[in-house]
Parts: structure tokens; C-alpha cells; sequence
């Protein structure tokens, strides 16, 4: 049956980063609905962000399409250009390889919910904008920009 029972879906908290960098996003969850789903082409998370908290490092893909739908609450959207609120009933979305920094943050004092969709290209480069990391998909690694590996 397609309907997927998200009592069942994994709740994962944090993100993968190495340290320093995954501090601001340690209370963030995912619930991988694509997953669950046996969804391969592209994936669905619903995630969702105390207050204080950041969706991700800002980044862009070079390979990867990216959109999120605000459920529940409000959020920042960062990007290079500055910064746009959200409300729940919006959304936003990001095109592969434009540079464009992103990332979201809670500014409010409620937990947000939002959905978060992309594409699974295994050549995906996801670059951080404002510090020195950077994965692939291929591999899963994140690296400096040089390459070099985090401790």
C-alpha cells in the first residue's frame, strides 16, 4: 500500500557533519519518507527545526535540485541575496549549480515543520558557503574544499 504509517518512519536527529559544523543543526529531525517509501529518484524528508536552530550549513548542489514547503511555523531562508521569511503554506526552491548558498534557520519561538525535497544524482557535489567543508554523494565523505579530509 503507498500510504506510508510515519509512526514507522525513523526519526533521525542531528545531521552528519563533523564537528564543529554540526552543532547549530544537533536538534534538528528527518523522517526520510522517500525512503520509507522506496522512492529512488528523488527523496522527501520532513524535518523539523526548534527554535534556534539551522536547517543545514548554507550550501548549494552542483548536480541536485532542491525545494522545502513550510508545514508548521516560520523560517529564514538564507541565501546570498539576504534573507526571506517563510510561513507555514510557503516554499522555496534552489536549482542545481547556481553558487547560491542556502540554508534555514528558526527564528521564532515554535518548532517549524517543513518538507524538504530533492533529486539523488550520485555525482552531487554539496559545497558549503561559509565554511571549509564540502561531500559527495558518491562517497559520502565531507572533506575541505581542498579535499583534504576533517579530523
Amino acid at each position: 500500500m503507498p500510504k506510508i504509517d510515519l509512526a514507522a518512519v525513523p526519526v533521525r536527529k542531528g545531521s552528519g557533519y563533523p564537528a564543529p559544523f554540526d552543532s547549530p543543526c544537533a536538534d534538528r529531525t528527518r523522517r526520510r519518507l522517500g525512503n520509507a517509501a522506496g522512492l529512488r529518484d528523488f527523496g522527501v524528508n520532513l524535518m523539523t527545526l526548534p527554535p534556534g536552530g539551522w536547517s543545514s550549513q548554507r550550501h548549494w548542489h552542483s548536480d541536485e535540485d532542491e525545494f522545502v514547503y513550510v508545514l508548521e511555523g516560520e523560517l529564514t531562508l538564507v541565501e546570498d541575496e539576504g534573507e526571506t521569511l517563510l510561513r507555514a503554506g510557503e516554499c522555496a526552491a534552489f536549482p542545481k549549480n547556481t553558487g547560491n548558498g542556502h540554508h534555514l534557520k528558526n527564528r521564532s519561538s515554535t518548532t517549524a515543520v517543513y518538507l524538504e525535497v530533492g533529486s539523488r544524482m550520485p555525482n552531487d557535489i554539496t559545497t558549503c558557503s561559509d565554511v571549509d567543508m564540502m561531500s559527495s554523494n558518491a562517497d559520502g565523505r565531507f572533506t575541505r574544499k581542498d579535499g583534504t579530509s576533517h579530523p
